[in-house]
This record gives C-alpha cells, sequence and structure tokens, in this order.
C-alpha cells in the first residue's frame, strides 16, 4: 500500500477532533496498512495517527520494536485510568525539528478495537504510555507543544514567526 504524506503544522486539519469509527470495512484496512507503511517509512517515528495523514478517524498506530516489526493498532481507544506522571521528551512528526518535555503518565491502562473491531484492554507503560497519549491527544485535535511550559510555547511561536519573516 502507498505511504501517505505527513500533514505538517499549522496544517488547520491537525486540529480537528476526529470521529469515531463505525465500519470495520476495507477502507479501514487500507487506513491501518497506510498508517504502519507510512509510520515505518520514517527514520524516528515510534507513533501515527490518522489526522496525521488528514484522514479523521479514531485510529493511530505504535511501534516500538526495535525491528519495526511489531505495530500495534488502536481503533477508538480511550484511558481507563494513568498513573505515575513523569517529565518526558517529545517529538512530532508533524513538527519536525522541535522537542521538548512534556508532562505525560507513565503508567496507563487503555481500551481500544483492533483493525477487525475486537475490543481489549491493555496495560501501557513507559514509552508505550507515553507515546499512545501523544497519538491520543492528535486524535482530539491537539499537539504537543500546547503542553509545552508557556515560555517554550513563546520561543517556538517566535522562532516560527521570525522563520517566515526571513
Amino acid at each position: 500500500m502507498p505511504r501517505r504524506s505527513i500533514l505538517l503544522y499549522p496544517d488547520p486539519r491537525l486540529r480537528m477532533p476526529s470521529a469515531p469509527v463505525d465500519d470495520f470495512d476495507a477502507d479501514l484496512a487500507s487506513l491501518v496498512q497506510d498508517l504502519v507503511d507510512t509510520l515505518h517509512g520514517t527514520a524516528t517515528g515510534i507513533g501515527i495517527s490518522a489526522p496525521q495523514v488528514g484522514d479523521l478517524r479514531r485510529v493511530l498506530v505504535m511501534d516500538l520494536t526495535n525491528d519495526r516489526n511489531g505495530p500495534e493498532v488502536y481503533v477508538n481507544p480511550e484511558i481507563l485510568s494513568r498513573s505515575t506522571p513523569g517529565l518526558v521528551e517529545e517529538s512530532c512528526l508533524s513538527i519536525p525539528g522541535v522537542v521538548g518535555n512534556v508532562v505525560r503518565s507513565t503508567e496507563l491502562r487503555v481500551r481500544a478495537l483492533d483493525r477487525h473491531g475486537a475490543p481489549f484492554e491493555r496495560a501501557l507503560t513507559g514509552m508505550h504510555a507515553v507515546c499512545l497519549q501523544h497519538e491520543l491527544d492528535h486524535l482530539d485535535g491537539k499537539l504537543f507543544i500546547d503542553r509545552l511550559s508557556l515560555l517554550r510555547r513563546i520561543g517556538f511561536r517566535l522562532k516560527r514567526a521570525l522563520g517566515a519573516a526571513s
């Protein structure tokens, strides 16, 4: 399947909330495969959500394996519980070159559907938990830069404005 283009900030579609998936059909299977292919086509990505490729459905894919051979698919994910907040460094495929520290829970319990519509629950820890929260934010129209400190957000906006002016 083709690798899709990743939307870049400030594309307004990145700020739009995604709709729940109701149809587990060939179109959804194609989206899931495209997300896996797109993620695996990046040098550093560990997660991607459907809005990042312009599709406003509640679907995300993560692959934190070393050999990039273990994609996890979450359809209509929801966090059931969270604990153990930590300061973690994040970046985003849609905001290249920007890295920042945000507070995220490092332990989660999540419920979702798989690519075929079968429900599951899973406990996530460490980077798995952080990545899921990052991608879930995308499904809600939020970006990790929204979670940066006020000073860091001001610096990001100033840098972007100065870059646009040159």
